[in-house]
Parts: structure tokens; C-alpha cells; sequence
């Protein structure tokens, strides 16, 4: 990578960060204080108020970016990230749970994630892209480690009201960084790989493999909010631990499954065996919810099903999104991240709502059933299926050229070795190749794109 690329994808990525500890770092705190503010004896509330942020932000989300692809990348961010420090300063000075859900959904309506990987896409080359959006996703995994672990920690600083309050003042620093930081795009243009297209919507939606791997990110999150609706009452009232002590709990839960989820990953990446350690993962995430509703008043109980939901958690979160890129065509491939990320943030409302909503009339073990029916459809989705293609993405930028001579191209550099399907989009100068993992002539398809360059 350039300098101008590095500097662009660390940049973009604290960004992202930011907005991952605004959502994550009150999670293992928030349900715990709810109950210090006016209508925090409702557990609906107390899950509306955590899963909030994801309705917005399912709304917002492709608007965002569509909107950045008329007034400039730059621009639609920093409004958003003024959104976000609104939202935040709002929840940090409620004095009531309303106020805290009008804070959330302000929050939320700050969805910048669509154009942020726009301007990503613009400030790098087609080459480099997926290592910048690597870059991006470990990011977003540290924030959320970081999150649950250090979130009662800092509670025991400053509060929810001060969280939130230092959301916002990172966000207004954000600002400061997108403009005087972030390299400015010197061409603005459509992306196929990292933007959403209208027109290919119809395409994803009726794609039975990927409509599979939406349900899953939505199911995942769902029972990640709706958990949290309960987990640290739980903690709590079992082992009679103070919220401030909680990281106690986190902290090493979330290295050990950190430690094994690379070999599990590495398994299934490397070795083919994808399907296989993702269907058992998302059956130990089963085993844990119902592991969960079973021994709630068991502290270590409660402490062993959070070991096994965070190693499938974090093996699940890192294959989803590889899954949709090997499955998505690969002209399509943004629109199939924005419905998955769409997908995601619902989940994130449903399961606060209806989390919230099964602790107040029918106990917190009713919550953990919720979350193991959810699992169990994923296990049967994800069973039938079909073992994902062991290729990956390739990207190379060309010369304009006319749709004939498009066709000609794609049809040359399907003969190479290793080139499982080709996409030639002459109106963005771009070639996408779907490529074997090893044995692909890569030099081959450079010379015939190159030449000698």
C-alpha cells in the first residue's frame, strides 16, 4: 500500500472503531444503570434502548451512502458523525430511559458505514482494497473486544452518562480527522465491490445462499442484544459481583475464544473445510444459549456458556462476511454487503425489542429460549447449505474501453488457469476475477491486462 492508502485505511478504520465503542462499550453495563433512570423498571424499555441505535441505522445505512455519491464523500460523513455526537450528548445528559432511546436512535441515524467504505474505495486501488477492508474488520473486532472488556472498567470512572459523553467528544474529534487527516478523493466514482447498486438488489434478495447468510448476522445479533438484556443481572445476582468487577469476567472469557478462533478459522480458510467449522459453530452458539436458560442461577454456569458463545461469536463474525464475498457475483458484491449489514442492524433492534420485552412478562430464561429458537433455525439454514467455492476475490483497474471490447477481454482471461469466473466493467474500469485460492496465474492475467507494465 501507498502512504496515501495506509494513511486512508487507518484513518477510516479509527473511524469505524469509534463508532463500534459508541455501540459495544455500554453493552455490558447499560441494563444495570437503566434501572437508576426513570422507566428503567421495564425491561422493554432497557432493551429498546440498547437495540434502538440498529433501527436507525438499518434505515439510514444505504441512504447514506447513496447520498455521498452525489455530495461528496467527506461531507455526508462529517454530518454524520455530527448526528452520532448529537445522539451521544443527548443519552449522556438524559434524565429519563426516553430520553436515553431518543439518544440511541440519534445515534444510530448517523450511519456513516456505507459511505466510509465509499471513500475507502476511492482512495484505494483495486489491488489493495481487501487488505485496506482487513484492515477495517480487525479494527472493529479490537473495538468490540475492547468494549466489553474495559466497559466496566470505565463505568466505574465515569458512568453511562460519562461514557456517552466521551463517545461524543471522539466522534467531534472524527470530524477533525476526516477533514484535515483522511486524503481527499481526487475522483469520486461507483464501486461495485464496496457500494450498494439499486440494480442489483433484486439479484442478492433472491439468492437463496445469501439470503441464508443474512439470516445468520441477523439472528446473531439478535441474540447478542437480547442476551445483554439479562447477562448482567445475571452476573450479578449468581456470583453476587459488583458491575465494576465484571471485566474479571470478560476479559479472559474473550482471549481464550480470541486464541481459538484463529486455528478455527484457519482450518476452514486453509484447509476447505469452511462449512464444516461454520455448522459447528453455529450449533456450540446453540448449545450456549440453552446452556444459558438452563444454568442462570449458576454462576459458573453462566461464566462457561459465555466461553462457548464468545468462541462461536467471534469464529461466526469473521466468516460471515468472507462467505458473502465468496458467494456474492462478484459485480454485486456491495449490494450484498449493504443487505447484510442492513441485516445485521435490524437483528441488532429486533433482539433488544423482543429480548426486552420476554424479560419483562416472562423471566430472563425466556430470553435465552428466544436465542437458542433463533440458533437452532440458523443450524437447519445453515446445514443445507452448499459448501462455499474455495476462491477469492481479484480486483485490477484498466483503461475506459467499449462493452464489445469488454466482452473479448473477459472471454482471454477466462482461459487461465485458476479463474473460476471473470466480470469486466468497462464503465468503472474495472476487471473482477473470482480466482482459486493457490495455482491461479496471476502473472499471466497481469501481462495480458499490463503488458510489460
Amino acid at each position: 500500500m501507498t502512504s496515501g492508502e495506509r494513511r486512508a485505511a487507518i484513518s477510516l478504520a479509527g473511524i469505524f472503531g469509534l463508532r463500534m465503542l459508541g455501540m459495544f462499550l455500554i453493552l455490558p453495563v447499560f441494563a444495570l444503570y437503566a434501572q437508576t433512570l426513570p422507566g428503567g423498571d421495564d425491561h422493554t424499555l432497557i432493551g429498546l434502548a440498547l437495540g434502538m441505535y440498529g433501527l436507525t441505522q438499518a434505515l439510514l445505512m444505504i441512504p447514506f451512502g447513496m447520498a455521498s455519491d452525489r455530495y461528496g464523500r467527506k461531507p455526508v460523513i462529517m454530518v454524520g458523525l455530527l448526528i452520532f455526537a448529537l445522539g451521544s450528548f443527548v443519552a449522556a445528559t438524559a434524565d429519563s430511559l426516553v430520553m436515553v432511546i431518543l439518544g440511541r436512535a440519534l445515534q444510530g441515524a448517523g450511519a456513516i458505514s456505507a459511505a466510509v467504505t465509499a471513500l475507502l474505495a476511492d482512495l484505494t486501488r483495486e489491488e489493495k482494497r481487501t487488505q485496506a477492508m482487513a484492515m477495517i474488520g480487525s479494527t472493529i473486532g479490537l473495538a468490540f473486544a475492547f468494549s466489553l472488556s474495559a466497559g466496566p472498567a470505565i463505568y466505574h470512572w465515569i458512568g453511562v452518562p460519562g461514557m456517552f459523553a466521551l463517545t461524543g467528544v471522539l466522534s467531534l474529534l472524527a470530524i477533525g480527522v476526516v477533514k484535515y487527516v483522511t486524503p481527499d478523493p481526487g475522483h469520486t466514482a461507483f464501486h461495485s465491490d464496496a457500494e450498494a447498486n439499486p440494480a442489483r438488489l433484486k439479484d442478492v434478495l433472491r439468492n437463496p445462499q445469501l439470503l441464508r447468510l443474512n439470516w445468520g448476522i441477523f439472528a446473531l445479533h439478535a441474540a447478542q442484544m437480547a442476551m445483554f438484556v439479562v447477562v448482567p443481572f445475571a452476573l450479578v445476582q449468581s456470583g453476587s459481583m459488583e458491575v465494576e468487577q465484571h471485566w474479571k469476567i470478560y476479559l479472559p472469557v474473550l482471549l481464550i475464544s480470541l486464541a481459538l478462533m484463529v486455528p478455527a478459522i484457519i482450518y476452514g480458510e486453509k484447509g476447505g473445510h469452511l462449512k464444516p467449522v461454520f455448522v459447528a459453530s453455529v450449533a456450540l452458539m446453540l448449545f450456549a444459549q440453552i446452556q444459558m436458560a438452563v444454568t442462570l442461577d449458576h454462576f459458573w454456569g453462566v461464566v462457561v456458556a459465555l466461553l462457548l458463545y464468545f468462541i462461536a461469536f467471534n469464529i461466526l463474525e469473521a466468516s460471515l462476511p468472507s462467505l458473502v464475498s465468496k458467494i456474492a457475483p462478484p459485480e454485486a458484491k456491495g449490494t450484498a454487503m449493504g443487505v447484510y449489514n442492513t441485516s445485521q442492524a435490524f437483528g441488532l433492534f429486533f433482539g433488544g425489542v423482543v429480548g426486552g420485552w420476554l424479560a419483562q412478562h416472562h423471566g430472563f430464561s425466556a430470553v435465552f429460549v428466544f436465542c437458542a429458537v433463533l440458533m437452532l433455525a440458523w443450524l437447519w439454514l445453515a446445514a443445507g447449505m452448499a459448501p462455499p467455492p474455495r476462491v477469492k476475490t481479484q480486483m485490477f483497474h484498466i483503461e475506459a474501453m467499449s462493452r464489445p471490447e469488454a466482452d473479448r477481454l473477459a472471454t482471454r482471461i477466462a482461459v487461465f488457469a485458476g479463474v473460476e469466473s471473470v466480470t469486466v466493467l468497462p464503465e468503472e474500469g474495472t476487471v473482477m476475477l473470482k480466482v482459486s485460492q493457490t495455482g491461479w496465474d496471476e502473472d499471466g492475467i497481469k501481462h495480458l491486462l499490463y503488458g510489460g507494465h
